[in-house]
């Protein structure tokens, strides 16, 4: 019998297969504790090296490590990685054409890691072919999908503590970047993990820059936004299928190169967009929450949302998808007090029990009062998931852009929670803003509320800024939501609301310029790097060349640029240009098959790109 593996080993595969000096954060502990033979729950951020924690103690086990994952474009992604480094990778799942191939390289243990879908997994057959078969290990990816309690819960997920029962010898790794303590306890409990075994890095992504903009004209801001990012790939999230398709008419018609994706197109459609977005540098993809699940594109440069996500956990999730590279990018998110209702209703509507409803009840309120904080955005994000930030992150909105001194409301403020009791406590912010400014609409006519004492009493405050006191209003507890679900507001709490109502209290809160000041003012208002490290003179042509080369050899390969090399390493190449085959191996992200594989070409592309 064979010793079993040692770090040392493991140091050995992380350097020559994947071409990196040395572990980052957590990894060595994971990695220690797998090739030991033990199991647990790592919580990494997107981008954090999760994979890395089950891919080298799999190659440094004997047998074969199987990988489960709900994500098809993921496990795609990571069977041509692997192929890359010259790993024996495969993939099943119902979008996978080999899988009689990958199937008998399974059979005859020609496998180091094989990826599978829950489903496929619990099939009889593969159980049953499973268990004649020596086992590295199993990898739970997406592992929040366990828990009721998460923002993704599958079903066939909670099936899988099957895995403690058959092979209890065998260690069983689940990973997740998205779970706060109740949900991690659900995995542990499930999984039959334990307790102790928990492996925990910040949920921080210091890369990203949160903006968040009061919704004005999605559209034009939108438009503007992106203007700042021609030639990036992105993804920009809409609620609904019709407002994804009329997005999507937009950006092309303004010159944007875009995509449509949602779950109604047909799969083969569904397809072509996901592998355009794989391959191209500057697609971006208008879509709902269909999309973006498992995509491994490391060099996605922002994310967009022009409607709220339905919790911090979704955003969370659906901003994680950029910058997985570590390099900075952007996202970007609109909203109004019109997103508010509809993602009640979705609540309300629901066939989830009363105990989940009340807790997607208080997420939606925690999102609420994430766009409306008025210190660090970071700050307000990482609380979700029970993390302290001690110092403000200087890397959003709310720390990079000046606020406003305080403005006395009193007034106003007064004004609208008179307007709520006089209008009966039964409408929206929209309503309640055309009553007070006066408007001639059908509603206010039909209700009467043109003849309220409150009808056209403020135009001191424009309709923008009205919405966001509002919005301020409830932020502050001074109003609260229609406990039956119908999306009106009313009063908040009676022991700060009558006193401001008697006048014998005041309110000072941070209003947005006036209209006039606002469109003078950048349309996306967005203070953001470009994307990358800065690279000058002959640095960045020879980036510019190296892409173009790593752009030729994936297309003859049939893969995503990115699997050749990621920008990243490409950086490196070209700020610090190695002169030979020794120079080039160090270099992270240029293993022992890539320097075989590509060494050669590289030092070429590199002296060519140094004469011209």
């Amino acid at each position: 019998m064979s010793p079993p593996p040692t770090l040392d080993d493991a140091r050995r595969v992380l350097a020559e297969v994947f071409g990196y000096a040395g572990f980052r954060g957590p990894q060595e502990a994971v990695v220690s504790h797998v090739l030991g033979g033990g199991s647990g729950l790592v919580l990494m951020p997107t981008g954090g090296g999760k994979s890395l924690c089950y891919q080298v103690p799999a190659l440094c086990r004997s047998g074969t490590a199987v990988v489960i994952s709900p994500l098809i474009a993921l496990m795609d992604d990571q069977v041509e990685a692997l192929a890359q480094l010259g790993v024996r990778a495969a993939a099943l799942h119902s979008g996978r054409p080999d899988g009689g191939e990958a199937w008998r390289r399974l059979q005859e243990g020609g496998l180091d890691l094989l990826y599978i879908s829950p489903e496929r997994l619990l099939a009889g057959e593969l159980l049953a072919l499973l268990g004649r078969l020596p086992l590295a290990l199993f990898a739970i990816d997406e592992a929040h999908c366990v828990s009721q309690w998460g923002h993704d819960f599958r079903p066939e997920y909670r099936q899988l503590n099957v895995l403690a029962e058959r092979w209890p010898e065998v260690p069983r790794l689940a990973l997740t970047a998205t779970a706060d303590r109740r949900t991690q306890g659900d995995i542990i409990e499930r999984l039959r993990l334990p307790a102790g075994a928990v492996f925990h890095v910040s949920f921080d992504r210091p890369n990203l820059r949160y903006l968040v903009r009061e919704k004005q004209d999605a559209r034009r801001q939108l438009l503007a936004f992106l203007e700042e990012h021609k030639g990036e790939a992105g993804i920009v999230y809409a609620r609904s299928r019709d407002r994804v398709e009329g997005l999507a008419a937009l950006l092309q018609g303004a010159g944007h190169p875009a995509e449509v994706y949602h779950a109604g197109l047909d799969p083969a459609r569904r397809r072509r967009v996901l592998q355009r977005f794989r391959r191209e540098a500057d697609l971006i993809v208008v879509a709902t929450i269909a999309f973006g699940m498992g995509i491994d594109k490391p060099d996605v440069r922002f994310v967009a949302h022009v409607d709220l996500p339905r919790s911090l956990e979704a955003y969370y999730q659906e901003t994680g998808r950029a910058g997985r590279d570590g390099l900075p990018a952007v996202v970007w998110m609109v909203h109004g007090p019109g997103d508010v209702p509809q993602l009640r209703r979705f609540i309300e509507q629901s066939q989830a029990p009363e105990d989940q409803k009340r807790i997607e009840r208080s997420k939606l309120e925690a999102l609420l009062a994430f766009t409306e904080a008025r210190d660090c955005r970071r700050r307000r994000l990482l609380a979700a998931f029970d993390e302290v930030l001690p110092e403000p992150c200087g890397n959003c909105d709310l720390c990079l852009e000046p606020a406003a001194e305080g403005t006395d409301v009193t007034l106003v403020a007064r004004k609208a929670l008179s307007t709520v009791v006089r209008t009966g406590a039964r409408f929206g912010a929209v309503h309640l803003i055309d009553v007070l400014l006066g408007s001639d609409t059908a509603r206010v006519r039909e209700r009467g509320h043109d003849q309220l004492s409150v009808y056209g009493i403020g135009h001191e405050l424009d309709r923008g800024q009205w919405r966001s006191l509002f919005r301020q209003l409830q932020s502050e507890g001074l109003l609260g939501s229609d406990p039956g679900g119908g999306g009106g507001l009313v009063l908040g709490d009676p022991e700060r609301v009558r006193p401001l109502l008697r006048g014998e209290t005041t309110l000072t809160l941070r209003l947005p310029p006036p209209a006039a000041e606002r469109r003078r003012s950048t349309a996306a208002g967005s203070t953001t790097d470009r994307g990358a490290p800065v690279l000058e003179g002959e640095a960045r042509d020879r980036f510019e060349i190296l892409r173009a080369w790593r752009r030729q050899e994936a297309q003859g390969q049939g893969v995503p640029p990115y699997v050749v090399f990621h920008d990243r390493t490409l950086l490196d190449l070209a700020a610090d240009p190695p002169a030979d085959l020794q120079a080039l191996a160090r270099v992270p992200g240029v293993g022992r098959a890539k320097l075989e594989r590509y060494g050669e070409a590289l030092l070429m592309v590199l002296r060519d790109a140094t004469r011209d």
